[in-house]
């Protein structure tokens, strides 16, 4: 795919992946950047969802993008974008046209995802941190307010997106299968952004260590970072059947927009 030196410039996106947080993101970027046809935004921008970054003006973000010639696609990653309330319509503004990625898992693993993280950050800061149980019920009962339950309420955010664009327009990617079987769902992705085929078995190889997949590209391999499959702390049965019932209605809601369904609890 060769490019004369005078045509590679940063561009606006084509492609954002939106979310969801800890639903498998930075997998899913890492394994498109495999892609010749893709180039990808260094860093999470946090442009439509921060209004210190969005009043920079489409300008600055578009020399937060690669340099890339015409014939590669451009992609940013934010998945806070997928829950904030200004995002969609900033997004429609910048361009109607752009193809959305949203990458989800079971709303309780992602939830149990998020708060692992949050520990993990504040613990390497020896800062305290409350127990999952604390934050998750109030007096006995599921904190509804909690950000954690919040991000998992994916109908409630698409529905958002969907005022804006097309279902056309917005490709949901399995979590729960990407990481047992990437190859699957990279292929669909690939069919949706009208990139030739290119991805393949090659590509991948299953390290037993980790317990997924890693990434090959020639002679050259790598694996995600190590805060990708951080165990999680265990939880009570009681209070998973308080979330995954929780949780049913809005799963529902969410399978009838768009259109599929998923194996969650």
């Amino acid at each position: 795919m060769a490019c004369c030196a005078s045509s590679w410039q940063p561009c606006l996106p084509q492609c954002i992946i939106i979310g969801v947080r800890k639903g498998g993101t930075r997998a899913l970027l890492e394994m498109l950047m495999l892609h010749p046809q893709v180039a990808a935004a260094p860093a999470e921008v946090h442009f439509f969802n921060v209004e210190e970054n969005y009043q920079r003006g489409l300008g600055w973000y578009r020399q937060q993008m690669p340099f890339t010639c015409p014939s590669q696609l451009t992609l940013e990653k934010t998945p806070g974008y997928f829950s904030s309330l200004q995002a969609p319509e900033r997004m429609h503004a910048m361009d109607p046209s752009v193809r959305l990625l949203l990458i989800v898992r079971d709303p309780v693993e992602r939830l149990v995802s998020d708060y692992t993280q949050v520990l993990h950050n504040r613990q390497a800061r020896r800062k305290p941190y409350p127990a999952l149980e604390q934050l998750l019920l109030l007096q006995g009962q599921l904190n509804p307010r909690y950000k954690a339950i919040q991000r998992s309420l994916y109908a409630l955010h698409l529905a958002r997106w969907l005022a804006f664009f097309p279902l056309a327009h917005i490709h949901v990617v399995d979590g729960g299968s990407l990481v047992p079987q990437p190859l699957g769902e990279l292929r669909r992705v690939e069919q949706f952004l009208g990139l030739m085929p290119w991805l393949g078995p090659d590509n991948f190889y299953f390290n037993q260590t980790k317990g997924f997949y890693c990434l090959r590209a020639g002679a050259h391999q790598r694996c995600l970072d190590e805060s990708k499959g951080r165990p999680h702390p265990p939880i009570p049965e009681l209070v998973l059947e308080q979330l995954c019932t929780y949780f049913s209605a809005h799963n529902k809601h969410f399978f009838s927009l768009v259109g599929r369904t998923f194996n969650w609890c």
